[in-house]
């Protein structure tokens, strides 16, 4: 219609902290010769919040596979799950 207002849509911008990525990051765990199969697990339950049974196959394929990827997702929570891996010396790595 001639002389009606046009709307104009309203514009959402995203401000984030550039830690967010379309590709999540993983947490990968590296074997040892230094820590109990009973350790591995209880620090992935405290890590990862998983239960003992994903714990345990977890250690197993660390074990048999020299690492595995024990977690992912947004860089912030690897960050988080590395460190509590870390608190008893074991290796992590995280990649993107």
């Amino acid at each position: 219609m001639p002389g009606a207002p046009v709307e104009t849509p309203d514009v959402v911008t995203d401000v984030t902290d550039g830690t967010a990525t379309d590709n999540p990051s993983k947490v990968i765990l590296f074997n040892d010769e230094l820590h109990t199969f009973e350790e591995v697990i209880t620090q992935l339950q405290k890590a990862i919040r998983c239960s003992r049974s994903k714990g345990e196959a977890l250690a197993w394929e660390v074990h048999t596979r020299g690492r595995a990827c024990v977690y992912v997702g947004e860089m912030n929570e690897c960050l988080r799950v590395s460190h509590v891996l870390e608190e008893i010396a074991l290796h992590t790595q995280i990649e993107m």
